[in-house]
């Protein structure tokens, strides 16, 4: 079985986040929604608290493996992920051992710049976060997700379900991703 942690913290974007999780679910993807503070109850960024399955310290210290994909929201609580060293080298670790690596809005300007994922990859983000990039320079502007290798990107929560559905698709192939994009996967 495939696993996937998406990331949370306070200000998260809603929909950046409910939809990978839900979409990977139906694809039987195991997701553990993790919170990046000390408390595993978050209240995202239109006021919706969300309640994440562990801490990431407490994530960390079960020793799991790492998971087949990351996903990282955006949002105003994308800060909250970039200042959260053991988010960051979490990511950072994804990316080395060439596992999935998907951040969507504000995440691939503020978080991935961090970690070395955007490194000779194309790769979108939410308008005016590149600044935040440094030396990455954004490649696709008016694309709802970028896939570059183990990158997913995502433009922000106007295209969150082409960018999770795309996950979907590189998790667990072209013949569930069909069957959840009809309608006919349902959990």
């Amino acid at each position: 079985m495939k696993k996937a942690v998406v990331f949370i913290a306070d200000g998260t974007e809603e929909i950046e986040v409910i939809t990978p999780v839900d979409y990977l679910r139906r694809a039987a993807v195991q997701v553990t929604l993790v919170s990046v503070s000390q408390s595993r109850t978050v209240t995202a960024a239109h006021g919706v608290s969300i309640n994440a399955d562990m801490t990431l310290e407490s994530y960390l210290s079960a020793g799991e493996e790492l998971p087949d994909a990351v996903v990282v929201p955006g949002g105003a609580g994308t800060k909250n992920i970039a200042d959260c060293r053991a988010a960051v080298d979490f990511v950072t670790q994804m990316d080395k051992a060439g596992k999935l690596v998907c951040a969507i809005c504000a995440a691939p300007g503020l978080v991935l710049p961090l970690t070395g994922a955007l490194k000779g990859k194309a790769w979108t983000c939410y308008p005016g976060c590149e600044e935040k990039a440094g030396e990455f320079v954004k490649t696709r502007r008016d694309e709802a997700f970028v896939h570059d290798a183990n990158l997913i990107t995502g433009r922000g929560p106007g295209t969150a379900e082409q960018f999770s559905m795309e996950i979907v698709r590189t998790l667990t192939g072209d013949a569930i991703f069909t069957k959840i994009k009809e309608g006919s996967m349902q959990r």
